[in-house]
């Protein structure tokens, strides 16, 4: 069985896991089967809880036409229970969602979104948010290439 419930993660949950979130639904539906999975993203900190996402993700988000409508949230114990894969954008994510999760099975969820690559080639998806235009456009770059990956990692699981 593949998984059918997909967390997104990473640091304050406002510029990369929502935009993953927003990728990854757009495939689903592209591919007419958004009805057989539950996909949500959330952060490491609490900081930005019931924000949207970064103005400017979204911005860059919609001249490729994904609204982005999440609302930033902290990751729970709870969520190790309720998804089958829980995918960090990078080795502090990884790190962070380790230390919370209690169980070798918990922990065996964890996978880096990079580990989705098809065409791109990198080892994290990189914070965006200190950075320029340029770094919000190579973000969504490389989670277009990783969620086209991750979908065809699980249909094939």
């Amino acid at each position: 069985m593949h998984p059918s419930s997909i967390l997104f993660v990473c640091l304050g949950n406002i510029c990369r896991s929502p935009m993953a979130e927003g990728v990854f639904k757009k495939i689903l539906f592209r591919e007419g089967i958004h009805q057989q999975f539950q996909v949500d993203s959330a952060g490491l900190i609490g900081y930005h809880q019931g924000e949207l996402a970064d103005s400017r993700m979204r911005a860059h988000a919609s001249r490729r036409e994904y609204n982005l409508t999440h609302r930033s949230r902290q990751v729970t114990k709870a969520d190790f229970d309720k998804f089958d894969l829980i995918i960090g954008m990078d080795d502090q994510n990884i790190r962070g969602l380790n230390n919370i999760a209690q169980t070798p099975e918990q922990k065996a969820k964890i996978r880096r979104m990079t580990d989705f690559c098809v065409n791109m080639q990198a080892t994290e998806v990189p914070d965006p948010y200190y950075g320029g235009a340029e770094g919000f456009e190579y973000v969504i770059d490389l989670l277009e290439d990783d969620c086209e990956g991750l979908l065809k990692s699980i249909s094939t699981s």
